[in-house]
């Protein structure tokens, strides 16, 4: 079967059949002669990336490419390279423990920033633990496990994905605690934006969240995740799979169980996760680090760009700050 190497090819859900059996067949993936495609599909709504299911008349496969910019919001410049990590990074968790819970590499084409890899099939995003307001004790304890394997992969080296880092530092560590920007939060709920404007006028807070935003900019010797929250796990029944690590980077655990931690108390309004967590990691951890974490997560998911699917009303997400605030200022922990 030929290979050659095709310029530009931008594929969407426009794209037409032909066009994508051609080129499925000009990186080597698929002979339109022997298999049809029969349907393509929109997975979910991805953020960053395009995302689509193909279904031929003998499997299903998904189709991930990037482009230079993040697909839920074109104005936003992003590193068209992020799914050359993605691909790094599944290479990199070879541990028989986690591969049940990531997808299967199909084929990766750089020329393009096309990768494909196994369709999970009837799975759903996680998000949907908000509405719920609780998540399961064996769910935590497989997100911890899954956590924990990624965390003790060893890549001989891995992509220092500083392009993408210092775009996450902005939207995690910066914007969301600027006295002005163009974000109105009044348009996500009434009255958010007189709820944040204290914090965004806290030096001695936005000092600490500094500090952890260098400590996120610096070099570890933890493979991470990177975007460790619900919208990156999908579950299957019992089972969970966890997908999207384009944010991933050699760094601190901390930072992802951190990122854990605050979506799980997002979740349940119960802080009391923030210990549970820690002790049921088999790790060892920084408490004071992962408090940190935890509450500037909890801060930029709340005065941020990046908002949830959180039906929280406007004195729940009050006491959520004050909380956040606490976890980044008390050195006790």
């Amino acid at each position: 079967m030929k290979k050659y190497k095709i310029h530009s090819m931008y594929l969407d859900a426009t794209t037409s059949i032909s066009d994508l059996e051609s080129y499925l067949n000009a990186i080597g993936f698929l002979d339109p002669k022997t298999e049809q495609i029969r349907a393509v599909e929109k997975p979910g709504e991805g953020n960053m990336n395009v995302v689509l299911r193909i279904r031929t008349d003998k499997r299903s496969f998904i189709v991930k490419q990037s482009r230079p910019f993040v697909q839920k919001y074109p104005q936003i410049v992003a590193p068209i390279e992020r799914i050359d990590v993605e691909y790094r990074f599944y290479k990199a968790v070879t541990n028989k423990a986690i591969a049940p819970h990531i997808p299967e590499i199909l084929t990766y084409n750089a020329d393009n920033h096309v990768l494909l890899l196994e369709d999970l099939g009837d799975c759903k995003d996680m998000s949907y633990l908000y509405g719920e307001r609780n998540i399961e004790a064996s769910q935590l304890d497989q997100l911890l496990d899954i956590a924990s394997q990624i965390h003790t992969s060893t890549p001989k080296a891995y992509p220092r994905n500083m392009e993408l880092r210092l775009l996450n530092h902005q939207h995690i560590f910066v914007l969301p605690f600027l006295k002005e920007n163009d974000f109105s939060l009044n348009t996500v709920q009434e009255g958010l934006q007189e709820l944040a404007l204290p914090y965004r006028n806290d030096e001695p807070l936005k000092k600490e969240i500094a500090k952890v935003g260098q400590q996120y900019l610096s070099e570890g010797n933890t493979l991470l995740h990177g975007d460790y929250y619900p919208g990156s796990w999908m579950a299957k029944g019992d089972h969970i799979y966890v997908i999207d690590p384009e944010f991933s980077f050699m760094g601190f655990a901390e930072f992802d169980i951190g990122v854990l931690a605050a979506h799980s108390i997002l979740i349940t309004m119960d802080t009391d996760c923030l210990q549970t967590i820690k002790s049921r990691y088999p790790g060892r951890l920084n408490g004071l680090l992962l408090a940190q974490v935890a509450g500037i997560e909890l801060m930029r998911r709340l005065i941020g760009l990046a908002q949830l699917p959180l039906k929280r009303s406007i004195q729940e997400k009050k006491l959520l700050l004050e909380l956040a605030r606490a976890l980044i200022l008390d050195k006790s922990s």
